[in-house]
């Protein structure tokens, strides 16, 4: 049976080699750090297939790391029922250590240059209609004004006060949508990112390449109105993340994860289809193209460095087309 690498400590051997694989990865690759902890736990699963070698500290053997070991591995978790595009992003992740490890002298040849694997299925998560996407931004401002238990201001009119993780929760959303930018994205953003005058926010995307993204006057509102309540954030913010445009809780940087939350949350409150994310952002690629963009504004827009990534979108936007025509054309 293959391990699968997630949850096991690497043999005492081979902890230094997937440190320097992860430094690689970081420094001279310049990968997410998402994509880094995957690509470690991948080859962390690659290398428990492999026998342990016969001498020295506990380690394994990467004289025995070739192409039919490479093949086994993946050919044990497809039969696992492993997705396809879980298989392919091994592949990549097995494909870049073994052509590190050849040429830092690891391996004698890299095996992993006649690695084949299953192209993952050009499937399309589910994307929310605009006036889904409307009902989630207006649910999420709604929330954004809190009437105080049992006060009367001194006009007589019931007092409000604004909790500062709502007015925060409704601009996170609405940049969201606004840019179609990663999670990973959003979150990285520090105040000095947001251009307000030309409307823009500089963004630092995967492989370290910088983009500016622009976003309109709803995003642009509920910046203001987050950037007002900042100042007054209810925890301590710690010194590190000062600069941070989304504080959490506790004075850090808002998490990735809360994010994740925070939409799963919203599209319930508004009652539209459950999304994560990066639903958001493929409804945003999809609004703009339906909307008119050129596919090579959306690919910049959005970070891609392949237009064949992006051209995806056109899809859905050619399959609502044709659902369009047959509901509204007398002779469809």
């Amino acid at each position: 049976m293959v391990s699968s690498g997630r949850g096991s400590a690497p043999r005492v051997g081979d902890q230094a080699l997937l440190d320097a694989f992860e430094s690689f990865l970081h420094l001279q690759r310049g990968l997410s750090a998402h994509t880094v902890r995957a690509y470690r736990a991948d080859v962390l699963s690659l290398l428990a297939t492999l026998p342990a070698a016969s001498s020295g500290e506990p380690a394994s053997d990467l004289n025995r790391l070739d192409l039919t070991a490479l093949r086994g591995w993946l050919a044990e978790q497809s039969g696992q029922g492993m997705a396809r595009a879980t298989l392919a992003r091994r592949a990549a992740a097995a494909r870049t250590f073994t052509g590190w490890a050849h040429r830092t002298g690891r391996l004698a040849a890299d095996p992993g240059l006649r690695l084949l694997a299953p192209k993952p299925d050009s499937v399309i998560p589910a994307v929310l209609e605009v006036s889904e996407a409307a009902a989630v931004l207006d649910a999420a401002r709604a929330f954004t004004a809190v009437p105080e238990s049992g006060g009367e201001s001194a006009e007589g009119e019931g007092a409000t006060a604004v909790d500062p993780a709502t007015v925060r929760d409704w601009c996170v959303l609405e940049l969201l949508y606004a840019t179609g930018v990663r999670v990973a994205e959003l979150v990285g953003l520090d105040v000095r990112d947001v251009n307000r005058t030309d409307r823009l926010i500089r963004v630092l995307g995967k492989g370290g390449k910088e983009r500016m993204v622009p976003f309109g006057i709803p995003a642009d509102r509920a910046l203001d109105d987050w950037l007002q309540v900042r100042a007054a954030w209810p925890a301590q913010v710690a010194p590190a993340h000062r600069d941070a445009l989304f504080l959490g809780r506790r004075g850090g940087r808002l998490g990735a994860r809360a994010v994740r939350e925070l939409v799963h949350r919203m599209t319930a409150v508004a009652g539209v289809r459950d999304l994560a994310p990066h639903g958001l952002r493929h409804s945003t690629a999809t609004h703009l193209l339906a909307g008119g963009s050129d596919l090579r504004s959306v690919q910049e827009v959005l970070g891609h460095a392949s237009l064949a990534t992006t051209q995806r979108y056109t899809h859905i936007s050619a399959d609502r087309l044709r659902s369009a025509f047959s509901q509204a054309h007398p002779r469809a």
